[in-house]
């Protein structure tokens, strides 16, 4: 008697939602998805979106109802667009601040802040600055509560062309990297 072990299954994920094509039009981005496998598995688009299917899913609705289910979806869609729009809005306004902080001397740290905001990991770059610049880098909170990167040594350059690149790779060009230098204030002499 042989014992026939279960086969793996494979399944098929979409590429603009994340979720199988069967359940696309619970993301919000279904007339996106549609496209999407539209153009990569045409098969599988007859499949869940031909004339026949939707005939055949939508003949015991009524059609107030049918109406109904259509607002709804345009209205999801409609909401998903708004929101992604007010997003991208927000990230092309916000910008990142590469500041250079004289300590004492001759000494420096670069603060970078604002990296958050375009889905980049804080902890995570500090890493990548720390075995870059052979230097000391940590994330901290600065005064408006948000994360900052501060990096030892007065590699304030290196940072901002790194920080550029990022974000380019990211498809992220119109961003604005602003360079600061502080200076503490001298004590008077009395």
């Amino acid at each position: 008697m042989t014992e026939e072990r279960p086969s793996a299954r494979i399944i098929l994920y979409c590429g603009i939602c994340t979720f199988p094509p069967e359940y696309c039009e619970f993301g919000g981005t279904l007339q996106k998805c549609k496209d999407w496998l539209k153009d990569e598995h045409p098969d599988l688009y007859d499949k869940l979106y031909s004339e026949d299917v939707l005939t055949k899913a939508t003949e015991g609705l009524s059609l107030e109802k049918q109406a109904k289910v259509e607002r709804e979806i345009q209205k999801l869609q409609a909401k998903e667009a708004n929101k992604a729009e007010k997003e991208l809005k927000k990230m092309l306004s916000s910008k990142v601040v590469v500041k250079r902080v004289e300590r004492s001397k001759r000494k420096h740290v670069i603060a970078v802040s604002g990296v958050e905001v375009f889905g980049i990991d804080p902890k995570k770059l500090a890493k990548t600055f720390a075995s870059k610049f052979a230097t000391g880098a940590s994330v901290t909170k600065n005064v408006e509560g948000k994360d900052e990167i501060v990096i030892q040594g007065d590699v304030g350059d290196e940072v901002e062309e790194y920080v550029t690149a990022l974000l380019e790779e990211k498809g992220l060009d119109g961003v604005k990297v602003e360079r600061i230098e502080d200076k503490p204030k001298k004590k008077s002499q009395a």
